[in-house]
């Protein structure tokens, strides 16, 4: 049944498998405690003084178990695609030395970051004997390989944000901005906030979360008062944020997802609505901004706690001389969590019931799961502007939707 772990086979009394992956073998996929760093976005940058890490071959391997599943990166892109490719597997193959004598051999593939490089990825991964396909990364390329895995049955654990490319069998890890976005706008309704506004970027982000912002309100029980878009330059920002002077008095929150480093906020500042009064929610560009904490102190923006991640990140450092881009910790716990599924499930490793499982996982960057339709499901933490904590990421899913 879902939920229930299994040791070579034999149900293990009723342990979820979440609690399983906590557990197995010291597993790092338990968070650590530690200091704020930069947020999901970041770039990846070396320790001055350090000799970064030689990047690996595209057609390497990780790991000498039994079990094979397949590692699809833009190896060979160039560009930052080419060095966070290179970056993912670096956190690959320390997951796997981490965990402890697991019974996986990842194959690593170069995927070119191109739909038909991640077909051909995919197909000669299947050929050598695959499991499962972790990643892509890009979007594209995610639809390239689940051409290949989902005709062959193969399920994939991909790292893309766009929720486009999501579906039965391909499972995202990443963060998307429907999942933020859901959680500001839950904490927002749950501290008495009735009345929005958004002031978004125009742009495809700007898109995306906007959309996912009036479904949150709607399905919380509150109304959407106005939404302005400004132009990605400062005299546009201004601009924008005078056509929403007047409505400072009709509302209780703004939706502001990326504060543009501050000029947003003193925009709308300008504009007659003082952010002391109206609370200001964001999403994943405010983190570690200090430009936009200094404009509005109070804001609060959606995201992982990041103590699991400063502790990964930490040995990431020591093993490889450099920082890791943010979203590496996204290829360390899918990598964990299969290395604990074969430990743990038999045969029915990677079967639906098992990824799809309601309790979820727990990683670095805290609890997650996958539903049937390929969309993940974090548990993430609301937080002020300046790093404070103000409503903790959740230790349980409460249900199974």
């Amino acid at each position: 049944m879902a939920g229930t772990a299994t040791r070579g086979g034999t149900a293990a009394g009723g342990t979820t498998v979440r609690g399983l992956l906590i557990g197995a073998a010291a597993l790092a996929l338990a968070a650590c405690s530690g200091a704020n760093v930069s947020g999901p976005g970041t770039a990846v940058g070396p320790i001055p003084g350090a000799t970064p890490a030689a990047p690996a071959g595209p057609g390497s391997t990780i790991g000498t178990g039994s079990v094979k599943v397949a590692l699809l990166l833009p190896l060979s892109a160039g560009g930052a695609a080419g060095n966070t490719a290179a970056v993912l597997r670096n956190a690959a193959e320390m997951a796997v030395a981490e965990f402890q004598g697991p019974d996986i051999t990842i194959l690593v593939k170069d995927d070119g970051g191109t739909a038909q490089g991640a077909a051909a990825a995919a197909q000669a991964a299947i050929q050598e004997g695959a499991e499962l396909i972790l990643g892509p990364l890009l979007a594209e390329s995610v639809r390239g390989a689940a051409s290949v895995a989902r005709p062959a049955g193969k399920p994939m654990i991909a790292y893309s944000t766009d929720t486009s490319v999501a579906t039965r069998g391909v499972y995202l890890m990443s963060f998307t901005p429907q999942n933020t976005v859901d959680r500001i706008v839950q904490h927002a309704a749950q501290t008495g906030k009735r009345s929005y506004a958004a002031f978004v970027p125009d742009s495809a982000f700007g898109q995306v979360v906007q959309g996912a912002f009036q479904e949150a309100v709607s399905r919380s029980g509150g109304r959407v008062v106005a939404i302005e878009k400004f132009p990605l330059e400062p005299n546009g920002v201004t601009a924008a944020a005078s056509r929403l002077s007047g409505i400072a008095g009709q509302i209780d929150a703004i939706f502001v997802p990326d504060p543009y480093d501050g000029a947003a906020i003193r925009a709308l500042s300008t504009a007659g609505i003082d952010t002391r009064r109206v609370q200001v929610l964001g999403v994943g560009p405010w983190v570690g901004n200090r430009a936009a904490a200094q404009a509005a102190p109070t804001a609060l923006y959606a995201a992982p706690d990041e103590a699991g991640f400063q502790s990964f990140a930490g040995r990431y450092r020591a093993r490889f001389n450099q920082d890791p881009a943010r979203i590496a910790s996204l290829t360390y716990d899918s990598v964990s969590l299969i290395a604990a599924l074969v430990r743990t499930q038999g045969s029915q490793r990677f079967s639906e019931t098992i990824l799809t499982n309601s309790s979820g996982f727990n990683g670095v960057d805290g609890l997650f799961r996958f539903r049937a339709d390929g969309s993940p499901q974090r548990g993430l933490a609301v937080i002020q502007a300046g790093g404070r904590v103000v409503s903790p990421a959740p230790r349980t899913f409460s249900g199974g939707s």
